[in-house]
Parts: structure tokens; sequence; C-alpha cells
């Protein structure tokens, strides 16, 4: 028997070409996706399921996809995932955990470097009528500046790469340091939480959203930076209060923030916010975002939609598929109750 394997995203067309060789494949040919019936029906009986940053799977719609057994993730963070149930019903869950890193980080500078000097605001003041230099809009340059950065993960550590260039005094946080050695390398030293606030000109956020970091920059710890800081935040949404960071926005306590992530899209989180926050949007000259482009990077893109169909094919040829980040196989009798 053939399998079918359901896309829940647009995907280039050799990976599509390179599935279709195990099965019927179904893809989402829009830009939007599909509604949560729409997904349900079609992959009522999909055998493997690839999806992207808007999907989110617990045990509600693992019950409505019986004959499936493998998720494909084409994503490095997986918090829209309901890994135990998956792993009660006998579903292996896959990521693509390192092809994101670089483009995640490039992207990372370019939105620190944007917000603090005004990039945004200059762009809008040359197409509306430009007529030679004026002594405005003059930002923050990262020379000289204190970084303080929070996780050093693999995210963590390519950011940090990134900034020796900039003759910045580099800090991060994490819950241990790294090795001297490390440190060295990577020109940064380790840094508990409060002194890093207190200190650093921009906090840039790596962390991976877990109970324990949700809205680690809220009310409390937003009011331990320094005034006139900037954060940034290209990891997850929801490590950020929205609505704390507007209100050290419009008090003065925040010089500015950027994002690329926002809260409503933490799909997971059934107390998500349904929109952003928009006071945040009002405020164009303090503010820098973009659409979760951490990955948008056309080669990039396309190695992760392969290294996702490689763990479908892992899994169809009888191999344990690749980036899995649980192990069903061990409790198959406990999913056979569920």
């Amino acid at each position: 028997m053939m399998a079918k394997i359901v896309v829940t995203n647009r995907i280039h067309a050799d990976v599509r070409e390179r599935l279709e060789a195990y099965g019927e494949v179904v893809v989402n040919a829009e830009p939007e996706p599909w509604p949560q019936a729409e997904l349900e029906r079609l992959a009522s009986d999909a055998h493997a399921l690839m999806t992207f940053m808007p999907d989110s799977i617990g045990a509600a719609e693992l019950r409505a996809m019986p004959e499936l057994k493998l998720l494909a993730c084409a994503l490095k963070g997986f918090d829209n995932f309901d890994i135990e149930a998956c792993t009660l019903r006998g579903v292996w869950v896959t990521i693509v955990p390192d092809l994101l890193t670089v483009p995640t980080a490039e992207l990372t500078i370019g939105l620190t470097i944007g917000l603090a000097r005004h990039v945004m605001t200059g762009d809008s003041q040359v197409r509306s009528g430009f007529e030679g230099w004026r002594p405005t809009l003059y930002g923050t340059g990262l020379a000289g500046s204190r970084v303080g950065v929070l996780g050093i993960g693999a995210i963590g550590k390519a950011i940090l790469q990134r900034l020796a260039g900039f003759e910045v005094d580099a800090s991060y946080w994490d819950k241990a340091p790294l090795s001297p050695e490390d440190e060295r390398k990577l020109g940064a030293r380790f840094s508990a939480l409060e002194p890093l606030l207190r200190e650093s000109n921009f906090v840039i956020c790596a962390l991976p959203l877990t109970p324990q970091t949700l809205h680690i920059m809220n009310e409390t710890a937003i009011a331990q930076l320094k005034p006139g800081a900037f954060l940034i935040n290209p990891a997850r949404g929801s490590l950020v209060d929205e609505s704390a960071v507007a209100d050290a926005l419009e008090n003065g306590r925040l010089a500015g923030y950027a994002a690329d992530v926002f809260e409503m899209e933490d799909w997971a989180r059934e107390d998500r916010p349904r929109q952003i926050e928009p006071r945040l949007l009002a405020m164009a000259d303090r503010t820098l975002f973009t659409p979760h482009l951490g990955s948008a990077v056309s080669s990039v893109r396309h190695a992760i939609e392969m290294e996702a169909a490689r763990s479908i094919i892992d899994f169809l040829e009888g191999r344990s598929p690749r980036g899995a980040v649980n192990s069903p196989a061990q409790r198959v009798g406990e999913a056979e109750t569920c």
C-alpha cells in the first residue's frame, strides 16, 4: 500500500516530486493555512504530515488523524506541537534543527541596526520628500555598546559570532555558563540575568519558549533594563509581554523594540493574544517588525523542506527518521489504549 502524505503549506516542486515516489501527496498550494477542519479532513487517512509554523497539533487533532505515524515539522522550534500526545499515540515527531540558525542570526543583526539607526523612519522621510542632509534621526551605534543575549543555544551563539566584528561588549545569560574556551571564541562573558538587563544597551532574546521562559521579559524584567535600552526578539513571540513592552516604549523606559515573532503566533498558548498589541503597531518611530522572516532565504527554505521530506522518506523506508525529538516505538502499547 502506498502512503498518503499531506503537506500543509507550499513546497518546492522538486520536494513534492521526491515525496511522490512514495505515495499520494496532497499539498496546500495557497499561501494561507488550511482551516483546521479542512486539515483534519485531508489528513484523516494520512500516514505522514509535513507541518509548518502556522500549524498546531495536539491530542484532539491526532484523534482526527488515526492513521498518522509521522509528523515532520519543517521548523526548529516545536512548542506548537504536543510531543507527549504524539508519543502516546505512536507518532514520530521530527524537526529541522540546524538550517534556520544562520539566517535567523543574520536577520537579528539587521533588526538591531535597523531599529537603533532609525532605518524605517529614514526610509519614510526619503519617500515623502528628501531635500538633503539635515541634523535629524540621530541613533545609537553598536560599536562600544553593551549587548546582552538571552540564551546561548545555536542561535544565541550565531548572533554573538556575528556581533564580534562590531566591537561590542558582549555578555550572555542561560541556565549555565559556557566553558572559558568557548567564551573566548565567542568574545562574550556569562552574566546573571539582572546585571545583564541593568547594564546592556541592547538585549536580544534567543531562547526557546518553555513554561520557564514564557514572558521572561515581563513588566518586572523590563523595569530592570537600562533606561533607553533596545529590546530585540527574533526567537519566540511569547518570550516578551507585548503589552509591557508597549508600556515601556510609551513611558520612555525602552528606546525601541524590534521583533520577527509575535505572541499571537504561539498557538499552543490557549491564552495567547489574537493580534499584535495595537500600541506597538502605532509606534512606528520606536519599533521595527518583520513577518517571521527568520529563515526566509530561498535556498534555506528549500533545504528545510527537503530535510523534512527526507525524514518522511526515512520512516517510509523503515529507518528511524532524522531529526526525531521523540521515540514513540518505546510506547506503542500505550498508544493502542488511547
